[in-house]
This record gives C-alpha cells, structure tokens and sequence, in this order.
C-alpha cells in the first residue's frame, strides 16, 4: 500500500452526522456498537463489590515527561491533574505512571517514588479532588523494564526479563546483555508494596499493578523463555503479581488494587518502503514464544485463552478494577493507540484505524461478559472523536464494558466527559484528531502535550522545538 493511497482513507473528522458514521463501519465490514443518539445514561452511577463509581467515564493513566530530574511533579503536572479532577469523569485510574525506583523509569522527567512522595502525591490527589466530589482515585505503579531511561533520553539503560530475538536487536540489546535475577525481582517486588504504603498514607483509594505497554509487568506475562521463579508456566509469570499483591494487603490493606493490562499482543511492526506498518520478518521464529495473547503459529492474530486465565486470577486475587488495553507503543502503536497520523518514531498505519478500536472493543466485550463481576474499563475510544459518546453510551447499553477510558482525548479536551454528561453539544475545534504529538514530543524528550489544541503547549518554546524535530524525522 502507497502512502497516498493510505492517506486517502476518509478521516472521521470529516463526518458530520451518526448515520454517516455508522454506514462508514459497515463499509469496513466490522461492528461497532452506536446509538443514534445521547440519552445521558453515561451518567448513571455503578455500584459493585463494595465499590461507587459516579458515572461512565474514566481517566486513563498518561506519562507527562514533565517531572523534575528527581521525579517531583512541575506545574504542568499539576495542571493536567485539574484537568483530571475538571473533567466530569469520576473514576481517575491512575493519574499517572509513578516508577517504584529509579532505575525503572521509562524517562529522566518521568514521576518516581522518593524522598519526597508523601507530600508530592498528597498534593497532586488534592488538586484532583478539591474542585469535585464522589472521586474513586488511583495510582498507577510502574517499573519500564526493557523501556527504562532514568538518566538520559538518548541512553537505554534496560531491565529485560529474558532476550527477545526482535526486540533485542531493535534495541541495540546484546547477547550476553544480563537478565534480571530472581533476587532483583523480589527487590523490585518490595518497591511496589512501599509505593503502595505511600500512596495509601497519601489518600488514594486504589493502586494499578501496570503490565500493559511493553513495561516490566507485561513482560512477565511473554516471558515463557525464562527459567526460573518467574518465567515458563503461567503460575511462575504471574508470580510477581501475586506477590505484590499479597505485599499491598499486607502494608496498606485499605487500598482497593487494580490491574491495567494488554490482553492483546502482537509481533513488532516496522516501516516499509513506503513508510506503512509491516510485521516484521518472522522467519524460524514459530511458533512464536515472546508474547502474551497471541497465536503462537500466527502471531498477528490474537489468542485470548491465556488472558482468559489471567483474568480468573484476578478474580481469584479479589482485584475487582481492571483496565483492558493492547500491544505496546514502542512496537506496534497501531494496535495500541489507533490514530490516523502516526507520531515520529511510528508508522502510517496498516488498515483503517477503526479497525482497531474494533479490535479492543470487542476483547474487552468477550472478557467483560466472562467476568461480570470485575468492573471493567475499556480502551481506544479517542480515535472515535466525535462520535465518541454515542460509541461509548451503546458499549455500555449492551454491556461490552461498564467504563468507557480517555487518554489523549482529555488531554485536547479535558471537559469532553462533562459536556456529554450536561447534554451539550461537543466542541469541535478541541477534539483530538490523533495528529500524535502528544507522543513525538516524548520521543523528543519534550513533556507530552496537546501541542496542535491546547494553547498552553501551543504557544510555548517546546512547540517550537517539536516542530524542529519532526521536520528533521
């Protein structure tokens, strides 16, 4: 495929009108559920398992790169959490991606658990809540694993599981390049519950265990080569969860636990020669032995039994929040984040990105109705853009999931959840159109941002250097 021919596919942007949109999906011969119109049910409060939860929607977990070199929340930070706490969404899962330690960070600015915890977290939980009411907040507990950069943007500095014949290479990730020890992981183990003691102490109502995305939790779940505790059967790759677990019960039993995780995988994608996402060249690597939900004999296809039996586990561990997404954004973001233009490191993506949006709608459907009793909150909904609520009402109404997520959408438009809410008509000129920048300008080591909407990135320097950078990619 050209990359005219890929930009030719009709952009959502230009639909104006629900039956349009829905004649589009059926064009693309997939189902996406959409009621002709709003009738405020996204405001109807959910009550399960000891837990409230206002409304519908939910706040994903967004990384700002915009931490102090010790990992301090700066006035951006704080800024995007009021916007959080703004927005009219009443579940805020996570906030933000805090790493448990230093060396786990996936970028010099991104936030971290030290010294000064107590009162950062206490602060920026306050500014989410003080301007709102009936709140359910987290904090997302992360270590990044193979994507760690604690000291530098351009300076890898990898904690791998096990060796990825791709990925590894991708990397610049020797042969002999040391695995993490069994020791190491009991260590990084520990960290999680102390963070979690801290995020209790500082009065949030529940922590996300992170195995999405490629980070360290995730890679738990592929690491079928790893010999070991925590590698080979699928009791030893969730060994880690289980313990940390067990260690939050024990150091801070008054937070709820919630887990947000790729259910999906898929192999890395790479640019052709006319820039377009490709699979990459498998060759002698079936069946396929580095992922998590995958066909092993096909690996582009998705396998759910195993994610079937993680979400059994959790089930079983009394973790009832749990936040379902895809694949990773260093390795196939067209699974992971659909957009229509890919961000910097990225490429033009291999099929409609309704497509995916489809594909994670209906993962998220199978689990949800094999497991009524978890709350679950289902992912890529952004690219919807205008016709986000009526996608999100119908999901809903028809019990694919109970909570619709909104990561970059609330970053263009923070109070999207409040107009749908109040009955207004959506604003236009504010709904992300996934131009991606909010991803090129990490990759820049620039904080993250709606630079194409939000006046406050903008009209500052940073938007300036982006653009640098981007004409130079």
């Amino acid at each position: 495929m050209s990359r005219s021919s890929n930009l030719s596919r009709l952009h959502l942007g230009a639909l104006r009108d629900v039956a349009t949109f829905r004649a589009h999906v059926a064009d693309l011969q997939i189902h996406i559920p959409c009621d002709d119109e709003l009738t405020g049910s996204l405001a109807d409060p959910l009550d399960r398992s000891g837990i409230h939860l206002g409304n519908r929607f939910a706040i994903q977990p967004m990384e700002g790169w915009d931490g102090t070199a010790d990992g301090r929340p700066t006035d951006l930070t704080f800024r995007r959490w009021e916007h959080f706490g703004l927005s009219g969404a009443k579940l805020i899962w996570g906030g933000e991606a805090v790493a448990v330690r230093h060396d786990g960070r996936a970028n010099p600015n991104q936030l971290a658990i030290n010294a000064h915890s107590s009162e950062d977290l206490n602060a920026l939980r306050e500014t989410v809540t003080r301007s709102t009411t009936d709140l359910l907040v987290g904090l997302q507990l992360t270590h990044s694993g193979r994507y760690s950069r604690p000291n530098a943007h351009s300076r890898p500095e990898p904690k791998i599981l096990y060796h990825h014949p791709l990925l590894d290479q991708r990397l610049g990730i020797p042969s002999d390049y040391p695995l993490l020890t069994d020791s190491n992981i009991r260590e990084i183990v520990q960290d999680f519950c102390k963070a979690s003691k801290l995020a209790q102490d500082a009065g949030f109502d529940f922590v996300d265990i992170k195995h999405c995305h490629g980070y360290l939790g995730h890679e738990f779940l592929s690491a079928h080569t790893r010999e070991g505790d925590y590698g080979g059967s699928f009791e030893n790759r969730t060994r880690f969860l289980r313990e940390v677990v067990q260690g939050v019960r024990s150091l801070a039993p008054r937070l709820e636990i919630a887990v947000r995780f790729s259910a999906f995988d898929t192999v890395p994608f790479q640019r052709d020669k006319f820039g377009t996402g490709t699979p990459e060249t498998l060759n002698a690597l079936l069946p396929y032995r580095w992922g998590f939900g995958v066909n092993t004999e096909n690996p582009t296809e998705y396998d759910l039994r195993e994610p079937i039996e993680f979400m059994h586990l959790l089930s079983q561990l009394g973790v009832k929040l749990v936040n379902i997404s895809a694949g990773s954004p260093y390795y196939n973001p067209h699974v992971q984040r659909p957009a229509f233009y890919p961000p910097s490191d990225g490429y033009l993506p291999p099929e409609d990105p309704l497509l995916g949006v489809a594909r994670q709608m209906e993962v998220t459907r199978i689990l949800k109705q094999k497991f009524p009793e978890l709350i679950i909150v289902g992912s890529a909904y952004s690219y919807l853009q205008d016709f986000l609520p009526y996608v999100a009402q119908a999901a809903v109404r028809e019990g694919w999931t109970d909570c619709v997520g909104l990561g970059r959408m609330i970053l263009s438009y923070p109070s999207l959840p409040h107009d749908v809410i109040q009955g207004r008509q959506l604003q236009r000129r504010k709904i992300c159109r996934t131009f991606s920048d909010c991803t090129s300008a990490p990759r820049a080591g620039l904080p993250s941002g709606c630079y194409p909407l939000d006046p406050e990135y903008k009209h500052s320097e940073n938007a300036a250097l982006l653009k640098e950078f981007k004409a130079q990619k």
